[in-house]
This record gives structure tokens, sequence and C-alpha cells, in this order.
């Protein structure tokens, strides 16, 4: 296939689809379980315990969505399709899962389990289709990491989008009734990533077209295992989004009952955000410096030199620790498109060594 420039419309459609993304999954890692714990009123360790099972399910999900999309054969293409047909249940499960209904405490914790695995899955029938996308969409390293670039600065937008204006949402929407509040503020929300998923599917096009697949998914399975260089970036890939869900879980907490000023936490999260849109603009300037593979590494490592810094840190909200928010923020979404790159890479590789 001959290269292209993309347009900045369509790097930037392509970017609104992780933005609507991240408006859900940034919303739900930062607010569902305090949602849960203090709004629905379930138990703490029921929630710890759902929210590990819906991790493992994601395990299973995961790679078989992935086969699934790629067997896919539109007239839209393998994997567009999927981002829009699956948005509209995405966010309508979304609004089910932040509602309240009046149940006994069994009838709350089924429900919220019911809804929550639906949610997480329908997030993969959109998300895998979705990052599969920016692989064929072009072959070009250069653009792939440009559109990357556009992808994550958006992502981060609508995630500081969602994260940052759900309490005030939730407060005019709801006042004093919280319950309300979040099932209507998150309505709100979920009506604009549909929007941005839209967007996203008209404004893309799959130009990298791989030969009809005539293996078996069990033989696929076993092409991905073997693919050496799939293993690590994918190890490495589990162990970043756990450092996100961990951190982004614990932020709501940690300002609300460890510094005991909840006042502060759109403050810290403002900060956090900034860092990320910074971070996801200094990476294609960085990986046109450098190699790509050494910016992710000295920047994980950092990364994890400068979180376990954290822990000496006096547990106040000072100017100190909204510096090491700020720093982790940008160095974290350094590299995170990098990441997804070299996910490609493997991709290519896999192909080339089988070849």
């Amino acid at each position: 296939m001959k290269s292209e420039v993309l347009s900045v419309k369509e790097k930037i459609g392509y970017g609104m689809g992780d933005a609507a993304s991240h408006i859900i999954f940034d919303n739900v890692m930062l607010y569902m379980m305090f949602f849960y714990t203090d709004i629905f009123g379930i138990p703490a360790g029921f929630v710890g315990t759902m929210f590990l099972v819906a991790r493992a399910l994601d395990a299973i999900s995961d790679p078989c969505m992935g086969l699934l999309a790629d067997r896919t054969r539109s007239r839209w293409g393998k994997f567009r399709p999927w981002v829009l047909f699956g948005a509209l249940p995405f966010g309508i499960v979304c609004v089910l899962a932040y509602s309240t209904p009046d149940l006994s405490m069994n009838g709350k914790m089924i429900y919220a389990a019911i809804t929550y695995t639906l949610l997480t899955l329908l997030y993969t029938v959109v998300n895998i289709p979705y990052c599969a996308l920016g692989g064929v969409i072009t072959n070009d390293p250069t653009q792939r990491i440009s559109l990357q670039s556009w992808r994550f600065v958006l992502a981060t937008a609508g995630g500081m989008l969602s994260t940052v204006l759900m309490m005030p949402l939730v407060n005019l929407i709801g006042g004093d009734n919280k319950p309300l509040g979040f099932q209507g503020g998150i309505a709100v929300l979920s009506v604009v990533a549909f929007m941005m998923l839209a967007f996203c599917f008209f404004t893309t096009k799959e130009r990298v077209e791989a030969p009809p697949t005539t293996t078996s998914m069990r033989e696929d399975l076993r092409d991905i295992w073997q693919n050496d260089q799939w293993r690590i970036v994918g190890l490495l890939t589990i162990f970043n989004i756990l450092a996100v869900c961990v951190r982004g879980g614990a932020m709501m907490y940690y300002v609300t009952w460890i510094l005991g000023t909840p006042e502060v936490f759109v403050a810290f999260l403002t900060t956090y955000c900034v860092g990320n849109l910074i971070g996801s603009a200094l990476a294609k300037p960085l990986t046109d410096w450098k190699c790509k593979v050494t910016i992710f590494w000295w920047t994980n490592a950092l990364l994890a030199v400068i979180s376990l810094a954290m822990f000496f840190v006096p547990m106040q909200a000072s100017i100190t620790m909204f510096v090491f928010i700020f720093v982790i923020g940008v160095l974290h979404q350094l590299v995170t498109p990098i990441q997804w790159v070299m996910m490609s890479d493997t991709v290519d590789y896999g192909e080339w060594v089988q070849w």
C-alpha cells in the first residue's frame, strides 16, 4: 500500500474515538468505586471482588473480541462497524451502571455485578476494534506516531472533560440527591461519548488491507503467543494499565479520607490531566529525535523512580504533591502513545516472521 499523509480531520476523528472511551473509562476508574460504596451502599469487599472478576473476564473477552473483529467483513471495513454499532448500547449500559434501584442488599449486589460486567464487555466491544483501527488507517511508522499522538491528546482531553465536569454535573442535576446526580451526570457524558464515536466512524478510513483470514482462532492464538515481541509489549501494557487503574481508583479516597480535603480533588485531577496533555504532545517530537524504544524505556524508568519517591512526600495537599502529580501525568501519557505504536509494530513483526 502506498503511504499517504493523513489529514488533520482524520487524525482528530480517530482521536475522538479514544476521547469517547476515556470519557467513560476515566469516569468509571475515578468515581465508580466511590459511587458503589458511598452512594449505592455496597460493601467495599464485594466491589473489589467484582472488579477483580471483571478484569479476569477481560483476559478472555479481549482476545476473543480481537479475533472476532479481525474476521469481520463489511462495506465499512473490519473495525469501524464495531465502533459505531457498539456505541449506543455502551452508553445505555453506562447509565444503568450508575443507577440506584431500590433493592435489598443482595439485589443491589446482583444488579451492580450484572450492569458492571455488561459495561466492561461493551467497552471491549467498542475499544478493542478501535485500538486495532489505528493499525489499518496507515502502515507508515511516522504517520502512526502522529496518529497516536493526536489520539492521546484528545483521549486525555476527553478524560479530563469527564472527570472534572462529573461532580459539577452531579451537583447541578441532583443537588442533595446524589444518586440522581450521578445518573444524570453520566447520562450527559454518555451522549457526548456517543457523538464522538459516531464522528470517529464517519471521518476515518481503513486503508491497510490484510489478506482474508483462513486460520482458526486456535491457530491465531498460537501465533500471537509465539510472537515474543507481542508478549513483551503486552506484559508492559498490562503493568501500565494496572498502574493507571490503581492510581486513579485510589485518588478520590486518598484526597477525601487521607488528606481530609475533598475540595481539592478537582484541582488534583486537573493537574494530573494537564500533565497528560503535555505528555501526549511530547511523544511525536521526542520519537522524531530518538528511537521510540529508547524513549519508552527511559521514561518508564523515570516514572517508576518518581512514583516511588512519592512515598516520602508528606501527606498533605502541598505544592510538592501537586508537582509530583503533574510530572507523573506527563511521563505516563508520554509513554502511552509509544506503547500503542509498539503494539502495532509487533503485529507487523509477527506477519514478517510468518512470511
